[in-house]
């Protein structure tokens, strides 16, 4: 039986740490590589973001949205990295937080994680606010293949937190979609896994209790993919210190930071970023 999700993203921290580079090619990025914004600089960004990564970190988490808009030549230079990445042995993270009900999420999460998929995704992020059962009660045949999602849950863009903070039985809706992954993770987790398949995004920025969120958890932990480092603004040596007991289930993202290094600089710019996450999870 593969390996679940879990106990894939266990070994990549234990081996490469708990840093996430984005594969974030925006047009401003392209042009400072001295790139054009075509789906052939888009394919020379890409994959040298995957060659600088390969070896020095364990996870990647390409931005969707950058590559669908060059259309299907994007999305062939998504599913030629996405491949490449599984070869170097980089768990993706496909960012292009998808959601909705019935038989439509079904395609989303084939798309994606599916047997076939032309992508070669491990997990999804996805939008939860139609119903996170919608989606976690379809993902026990992709569990056995080792795949996950990973669920929005507080965000750090401004306007997200009208909804995000809105009420349902006396809890922000950030604070229940939180207590519902740890309760499917519970059951939804490999026998010894230490984290389990569906994780939460929660941006390194906020104000965690604003959120209502207590990120003490016992049990198989949630894994946390946390945006915001870099050029948010938000240091990667206090990583340990913003997510405390959860600073060991954070998968720590980082983009522009890194890529504006250029392609020359990237490798050396992805390992101090990895050296400072290091020092600051060992606070």
């Amino acid at each position: 039986m593969p390996k679940s999700f879990g106990a894939k993203l266990s070994d990549a921290f234990d081996e490469f740490g708990q840093l996430c580079v984005g594969i974030d090619p925006h047009e401003s990025l392209l042009d400072l590589w001295g790139l054009d914004d075509d789906a052939q600089g888009l394919d020379f960004f890409a994959n040298t973001v995957v060659d600088a990564c390969a070896g020095k970190v364990g996870i990647i988490k390409p931005q969707v949205s950058f590559f669908e808009r060059h259309g299907s030549k994007g999305f062939a230079v998504l599913e030629r990295i996405s491949h490449r990445a599984a070869d170097a042995k980089l768990l993706v993270i496909a960012d292009a937080k998808r959601g909705d009900i019935g038989t439509t999420m079904a395609a989303y999460l084939d798309a994606w994680l599916g047997r076939g998929a032309s992508f070669n995704a491990d997990t999804l992020t996805i939008s939860p606010f139609l119903g996170l059962e919608a989606t976690v009660g379809q993902l026990q045949p992709y569990l056995e293949r080792g795949k996950g999602v990973i669920s929005l849950v507080a965000t750090s863009n401004p306007e997200g937190a009208s909804v995000q903070l809105s009420k349902a039985d006396g809890e922000s809706i950030s604070a229940r979609l939180w207590h519902e992954i740890h309760s499917a993770n519970q059951v939804a987790s490999a026998a010894g896994d230490k984290f389990g398949p569906i994780g939460a995004v929660i941006g390194a920025t906020l104000n965690f209790k604003r959120f209502g969120l207590d990120l003490d958890q016992s049990g198989v932990k949630t894994p946390i993919l946390a945006p915001g480092f870099g050029a948010q603004g938000v240091e990667l040596s206090d990583a340990g210190i913003l997510f405390g007991p959860a600073a060991g289930q954070t998968i720590a993202s980082v983009s522009r930071s890194v890529l504006q290094a250029g392609p020359s600089a990237l490798s050396s710019s992805i390992q101090r970023a990895n050296d400072e996450l290091r020092s600051g999870l060992d606070r």
